[in-house]
């Protein structure tokens, strides 16, 4: 499985950004899919994951309220709508998949190259 992140970018604190992630090359039915971010000098962490049905979703509790996972099966894909972001937000943003949703929290199957969001206060 190949994932590819997009949407990354330089914004404003305040500002929205959605990043995109599409996955190929098998078929990813009944997977989960996630995001994570890595912030320089930290580590890699959580920031969301949706089932394949989106009737399970988790979010850390530094985005909740402020960003929204999504997907579409047609194209394969899974967004994070990020809303009122802010400077601790600034971070390299792995897009991620696995089976169960607790699964792709703690040891994904597959990860993307990730995307870099950067805001500016």
């Amino acid at each position: 499985v190949q994932l590819q992140a997009s949407g990354g970018g330089l914004v404003q604190a305040g500002d929205s950004l959605r990043l995109s992630c599409a996955a190929s090359g098998r078929d990813v039915s009944g997977y989960s899919m996630g995001w994570f971010r890595q912030a320089p000098a930290k580590e890699r962490e959580f920031v969301a994951v949706i089932n394949w049905l989106g009737n399970n979703i988790n979010y850390a509790d530094s985005v909740k309220g402020r960003f929204t996972i999504s997907r579409d099966h047609t194209k394969n894909t899974v967004y994070l709508q990020m809303n009122s972001l802010k400077p601790e937000d600034t971070a390299v943003y792995y897009c991620a998949l696995g089976g169960a949703i607790a699964t792709v929290r703690r040891s994904p199957a597959y990860w993307g190259q990730g995307t870099l969001v950067t805001v500016s206060s």
